[in-house]
């Protein structure tokens, strides 16, 4: 019986892989191995957008992360609006906050605040009822701003400089998840907002201590911004460049 040592061109193909190789393996990174470079922000159309995103929990962080993927989305030039429920102010912040003086210099990101002084619920000299009503308010224009962007083609670049009810392709409403929470805002209506966006657009909702469970099977990423440890527990107040 004789032994045949001959090998198939398969065999040959798996023997060659196994080579050693000096080959720096980051070379065949999209980079080629090299530190990204800053590039000139034109307006360009995300072609991968469309999902609706809930961050909530007891947690620092969750305006940060959603308004950090804002200018993430505006960096590849994708246009971005953020409108923030709840927050009017407090004895504890400043007129001037860190985030608008950064979105204000950021091409194709833009904000508004449809909050009202204080908190609801809270002894600070606040009224509950104007707390609603400005909730209401900015919910209308919540929808007004879906709307917007579905009568826009979202597949398209849009101005960096457009006007927000013309479309955008990421829609941030910080602290609409609070203000359901609250009953500012009724749960049902943001599940129908979130139901009736247009496909392209990306929509992301923030807040609530509480569990958003009515966003289950309609949100498509949640998550729980979950505290361990706070300075506020120890008494710390806000502070200029980390809370605003």
């Amino acid at each position: 019986m004789t032994h045949d040592d001959t090998t198939t061109d398969g065999d040959a193909q798996d023997a060659t892989d196994e080579q050693p190789t000096d080959e720096d393996p980051a070379t065949r990174t999209p980079g080629g191995g090299a530190a990204p470079e800053p590039e000139p922000i034109e307006p360009a159309a995300p072609e991968e957008f469309g999902l609706v995103q809930a961050w909530w929990g007891d947690g620092k962080g969750k305006t940060t992360a959603a308004m950090g993927m804002g200018f993430r989305a505006a960096g590849h030039g994708y246009r971005v609006h953020m409108l923030q429920f709840m927050k009017g102010g407090a004895d504890s912040v400043e007129g001037v906050r860190g985030e608008y003086n950064a979105i204000a210099a950021m091409p194709g990101f833009s904000y508004e605040n449809a909050g009202h002084y204080g908190w609801h619920g809270l002894l600070d000299g606040s009224a509950d009822d104007e707390h609603e009503a400005q909730a209401r308010a900015a919910f209308e224009r919540a929808e007004a701003l879906v709307v917007g962007a579905g009568e826009a083609d979202l597949t398209e670049p849009l101005p960096l400089g457009g006007d927000p009810d013309d479309g955008v392709h990421m829609l941030i409403l910080d602290e609409l998840l609070y203000a359901a929470d609250r009953g500012l805002v009724d749960p049902d209506d943001v599940v129908a907002l979130a139901e009736s966006k247009p496909d392209g657009l990306e929509l992301v909702l923030t807040g609530s201590h509480a569990e958003p469970a009515y966003l289950e099977g309609v949100a498509d990423l949640i998550t729980n911004v979950r505290k361990v440890a706070h300075p506020f527990d120890a008494g710390h107040r806000a502070r200029r460049g980390t809370e605003y």
